[in-house]
């Protein structure tokens, strides 16, 4: 896959799932402890995501990077936005931001 193609499947991903979670691993077996509390923060919301593997595409892995201008994986997208990693979810998550941005928009 070329860097386009990868940066397109990315945004493609972005777009097509309100709350899209790239991780090591998965949201049923997380591959690493940063993933973990992702998905344990997104799940204590109720909110429904998917997750993408990066551990199983090495080039969807480096271009997330890309992607966001951001060094680490997880990566949180919600509505095609980068909101960030898993201290920023916990963060957010703990000030309540978290669940503002994860309320349906009217």
């Amino acid at each position: 896959m070329s860097d386009r193609n990868v940066q397109d499947f990315i945004q493609d991903l972005v777009t097509t799932h309100r709350v899209m979670l790239f991780m090591k691993g998965n949201k049923f077996f997380p591959q690493c402890g940063f993933s973990a509390r992702a998905v344990q923060i997104l799940s204590q919301t109720g909110v429904e995501f998917e997750t993408f593997d990066v551990l199983s595409d090495m080039e969807v892995r480096t271009g997330i990077k890309d992607f966001a201008q951001w060094p680490t994986i997880p990566q949180l997208y919600v509505n095609g936005e980068f909101l960030g990693g898993s201290d920023i979810m916990m963060e957010m998550f703990q000030n309540g931001e978290l669940a503002a941005e994860l309320a349906p928009k009217s």
